[in-house]
């Protein structure tokens, strides 16, 4: 037990609250040879719990990172353990410590952090595993709780550490570290087998609710069609056999609650790895995939759209299509020339969660509104050609439509969960049928698809497009004047929802967030993107720099002390994706 502390601790009993601001700064923890730095002291007992890191050298552990992409150092997969089992112990040892917590996706966060000599300072230790918590310190009304704050910190923290960091097995350890080596492995195997995703025999798919990603008990184990069938040999010595999806289109078809979603949804989560028993972690997709859906209401702007959307009657310039309030086709277009832009080569999209007239047109109605008449191309004139002219695969989920029917190359239908390759029948439904019109939009726009960078300069900061912000004006980034007090930070409200100044950025369709500690990551990048947003900067270019800078700082240098515990890493894909959804965006390019 640290007896100073625990001394020190015990002397503030019955105090003003306060008073627990003298703790702030570093305190060694001799049990542990380890050092417990105070950062921030929360005001008063019902504001956020006070902010602390505790630095444990490697010398005092058992054990040593067993990383195979960086030998000597620890994966991901093995910090992420030693969060999880932080997790556990906190709720076992202390009321008033806590961690974050991990949901059913490993990911690169701060919680648990691996510190190595020469980086940055780590206390008198060379190397260390930094633990990032939080502590509510104890009151009774506002006055301090001494003795209890004492036995907290000094006993309880204690011994959470020593059960769930000194102690760790071994054996978890390197099974964390296998499995991970294994999913990354397949992860590549399935790329160089030209595929886009890969569903592992056995593997359960159902989750228990519509808001949980914990797996379904009971749920049937996914089984192959032999058609689609593929086996891996992984680096453990297992072998994995089960459903390839070939690059192309892909079609998932069945009747409602068999499992199209279901499928379609393990494959967003695909870009992740996962946890052991979480019935996916041998559900491996694209690594750049994008889930797509319609997003009425949200901000675009500056986005060549032309290839879905041409001709508006308003006159409205959509190859720099800009506004506050995007209907669900608009918003659907946008997302998907946004999606290219940050380097997606696979598009998810389920039928339910999409606009219509964004998805098809069929017959009766081509003849009663003509083509001329109609300045939505939609997606089904498009799939085959980002597909054969631009190498981009799509997997649609469709229950209510065969319009697709025409345009796919591989066709599973899913029944009671279980999938059927049903190709060859699709194929005989398309020949037997009369064929459609082409549209005479597709042939005239067809070479302007892949326009879909980021908009900059004068596409961000250009004028254009119905309902889009005017240049500067109040509020706005370019039309702050001297001597205002800057606007506060981007903060993330959950999962789904970031503050930018007054206004809410709405996340809800950006699929692959998993956890509120990737949207509080974004709210950082965002941060520093929007203080560097001039007009002629290239928006590509600098959310690519400001992103790799931040996952730099925060997960391989690590650890200044201002760091928070609540950050794990997104995928440069979502982080574009909040961004563009910005409604400051263009007057903060606008001059």
């Amino acid at each position: 037990m640290p007896a100073d502390l625990y001394r020190r601790l015990s002397n503030l009993d019955g105090k003003s609250y306060g008073a627990y601001k003298s703790l702030r700064g570093s305190h060694d923890l001799p049990d542990l040879d380890a050092t417990l730095f105070i950062d921030k002291v929360q005001s008063d007992p019902y504001a956020p719990a006070s902010r602390a890191r505790v630095h444990i050298p490697l010398s005092v552990l058992d054990y040593r990172g067993a990383s195979h992409s960086q030998p000597g150092r620890f994966s991901t997969a093995e910090l992420d353990l030693l969060n999880r089992r932080l997790v556990r112990a906190f709720k076992k040892y202390g009321r008033g410590l806590f961690i974050d917590s991990p949901g059913q996706q490993v990911l690169r966060r701060t919680a648990v952090a691996e510190l190595r000599a020469g980086a940055h300072d780590v206390d008198k230790h060379d190397d260390a595993l930094q633990i990032c918590l939080e502590i509510q310190l104890p009151a009774r009304g506002r006055r301090i709780l001494g003795r209890e704050a004492a036995r907290l910190i000094c006993e309880d923290l204690l011994d959470a550490l020593d059960d769930a960091i000194v102690n760790a097995p071994i054996n978890a350890l390197e099974a964390a570290v296998e499995l991970e080596y294994d999913q990354l492995f397949l992860r590549r195997a399935v790329a160089d087998a030209d595929l886009i995703g890969f569903v592992a025999d056995g593997s359960v798919l159902p989750r228990q609710a519509g808001n949980s990603q914990l797996p379904k008990p009971g749920a049937t184990a996914f089984t192959s069609p032999e058609s689609l069938q593929h086996s891996f040999q992984l680096p453990s010595g297992k072998t994995v056999h089960g459903m390839g999806i070939p690059r192309g289109v892909t079609l998932i078809v069945g009747g409602g609650y068999h499992g199209k979603s279901t499928l379609l949804s393990s494959l967003v989560t695909g870009v992740y790895n996962h946890v052991a028993g979480d019935g996916r972690e041998f559900v491996v997709a694209d690594e750049t995939a994008v889930a797509l859906r319609a997003e009425d209401g949200r901000a675009i702007t500056g986005v060549d759209i032309s290839p879905f959307i041409n001709g508006l009657p308003s006159g409205d310039d959509t190859t720099r299509f800009s506004t506050t309030n995007a209907s669900g086709s608009t918003s659907q277009a946008a997302g998907l020339m946004e999606a290219l832009g940050a380097g997606a080569r696979v598009l998810l999209i389920d039928e339910d969660t999409s606009a219509t007239n964004f998805m098809i047109r069929d017959e009766r109605m081509r003849r009663l509104i003509p083509d001329d008449r109609e300045p939505i191309t939609p997606l089904v004139a498009r799939v085959r050609e980002l597909w054969e002219d631009h190498g981009i695969s799509t997997v649609i989920v469709a229950g209510g439509s065969g319009a697709f029917i025409d345009v796919a190359d591989t066709v599973i239908a899913m029944d009671a969960y279980t999938p059927y390759d049903v190709t060859e029948r699709a194929r005989e439904l398309r020949e037997s049928a009369t064929p459609a019109a082409p549209s005479p939009a597709f042939a005239q726009i067809g070479e302007r698809l892949l326009r879909a960078d980021f908009p900059v300069g004068e596409g961000r900061g250009g004028h254009g497009g119905r309902g889009g912000h005017g240049h500067g004006g109040r509020g706005g980034h370019g039309g702050r004047g001297r001597g205002a007090k800057p606007p506060k930070p981007p903060r993330a409200r959950g999962l789904e929802l970031i503050q930018v100044g007054k206004d809410n950025l709405d996340l809800r369709a950006v699929g692959h967030l998993m956890d509120s500690s990737q949207t509080e990551a974004i709210a950082r990048i965002l941060g520093a993107v929007v203080k560097q947003l001039d007009g002629r900067t290239d928006l590509t270019e600098l959310i690519q720099r400001e992103y790799d800078n931040f996952c730099h700082s925060l997960f391989d240098a690590a650890a200044a002390s201002t760091n928070s515990g609540h950050l794990a890493e997104p995928r440069f894909q979502e982080v574009a994706a909040a961004i563009n959804r910005l409604r400051l965006l263009r007057s903060g390019l606008a001059d």
